[in-house]
């Protein structure tokens, strides 16, 4: 199979996919995961604005965004911390 032959196949037909709605954690209510997201994204503002970086790029493994989880930004907030400024 040529690369031509590759880009001229058909797709195959989609499998019907039942979208889920994105929910916080089960065991906690949204208020106080909400709060505490606010507050480590106050946390990688002040540590982005004391460090001379300008752009970063953050993925995770688990396939959650990690902008999503407090742990996650605070984690970044670390390291932006550690670059000198």
């Amino acid at each position: 199979m040529g690369l031509r032959s590759l880009f001229r196949r058909k797709a195959v037909n989609p499998v019907a996919v039942s979208r889920v709605p994105a929910t916080a954690a089960k065991d906690e209510p949204l208020s106080p995961r909400l709060d505490e997201l606010q507050a480590a994204w106050a946390e990688l503002t002040e540590a982005a604005k004391c460090s001379k970086v300008t752009n970063f790029h953050a993925c995770t493994r688990s396939g959650q965004p990690w902008a999503e989880d407090p742990a996650a930004v605070r984690a970044v907030a670390a390291t932006l911390r550690e670059f000198p400024s």
